[in-house]
């Protein structure tokens, strides 16, 4: 008798000193042990079985009855990131969590967020459909491709910015003829926000591609001469536009040409294209661990950054202060 009444009692007691509990994917581990050190919580034990022939079971090792959850998992390549967070997601549902909430810093497809030719898919949208359907209540993730993307959601969405950790930096590097770029015209609203609050000319690249990854022509529109240019994007893939508008900034006479971007896909050769490219430095946060050999790469954390968000969440504070753009 004395076992049966303790062992609730001691969960009660531990429910009020954790009021949620956090939890991560395989791949996404490195960045979750370092929000929950900011949060000051343990990191959730949770076990992933993978089976002979590539399938994977995902199960929670201890209590999440009424709990508010938080799942820490970017959905970059492969496809079993995305299919551990559904499962983790779906697991958790069924254990009778209080709330899910996804938390995603890179959201994988995309850029593929509307139908550009006839008969494709638009994998961003069948990708909210699946985390909705599967049973998340809220996603909290950073710098979409594209802003619409928190349209396909219905849930509430809390879309965040890496130029929060981004302009600090910037700032220290006391570039004194500073000029922010875009790599191409599709991502002058996130350079010209850059521009404003840097106080900053805006310069933009024109490119027109043959084929995904692949870029046919560049044209700068502005003047780089004797400026420290800074290079804005939301991702880099290959790198092949990134690269190219860096050495055509050089070309054009820039004194010195770096580049950030929130999400490093680096896929090959990409890591070899920043080496010989004329860009001094990449910077890129964390939500895709960059496992490369390259120099001129920086990786700054956004830990803190969703350390405050989910305590903010889990409040039911405005989440608006943290927005620097």
């Amino acid at each position: 008798m004395h076992q049966f009444f303790t062992s609730p009692l001691l969960n009660i007691i531990m429910n009020s000193l954790t009021p949620f509990k956090v939890f991560s994917g395989t791949n996404s581990m490195y960045l979750a042990k370092e929000i929950c050190q900011n949060l000051g919580v343990e990191l959730g034990q949770m076990n992933i079985q993978h089976f002979a022939d590539g399938e994977f079971e995902v199960s929670f090792e201890e209590s999440i009855r009424g709990c508010e959850v938080y799942l820490i998992q970017s959905t970059f390549p492969n496809s079993d990131n995305l299919m551990e967070l559904l499962l983790m997601v779906d697991a958790a549902k069924r254990a009778s969590a209080k709330s899910i909430i996804a938390v995603v810093p890179y959201f994988g497809w995309a850029r593929q967020d509307r139908k550009d030719k006839p008969r494709v898919s638009i994998a961003s949208k069948l990708v909210a459909d699946l985390l909705s359907t599967a049973g998340i209540n809220r996603l909290i993730t950073m710098d979409l491709h594209a802003d619409q993307i928190q349209g396909f959601f219905n849930v509430p969405v809390d879309h965040l910015y890496a130029s929060s950790c981004f302009i600090p930096y910037i700032q220290s590097l006391k570039l004194e003829n500073m000029v922010i770029a875009s790599p191409d015209v599709g991502g002058a609203k996130r350079a010209n926000n850059y521009a404003k609050y840097l106080n900053a000319p805006l310069v933009l690249c024109h490119k027109q591609r043959i084929k995904a990854n692949v870029v046919e022509n560049m044209t700068i529109i502005g003047d780089v001469r004797g400026k420290d240019v800074i290079l804005v994007d939301d991702m880099v893939d290959t790198a092949g536009t990134i690269c190219r508008a860096a050495n055509l900034m050089q070309e054009n006479g820039a004194r010195s040409v770096r580049a950030l971007a929130s999400h490093a896909i680096m896929s090959d050769p990409a890591s070899q294209r920043v080496m010989d490219s004329a860009l001094c430095e990449m910077i890129f946060s964390n939500s895709i661990p960059f496992r490369g050999d390259c120099p001129k790469v920086t990786t700054l954390s956004i830990a803190g950054l969703f350390a405050d968000t989910i305590n903010r969440v889990h409040e039911n504070r405005s989440i608006s202060s943290q927005y620097l753009l």
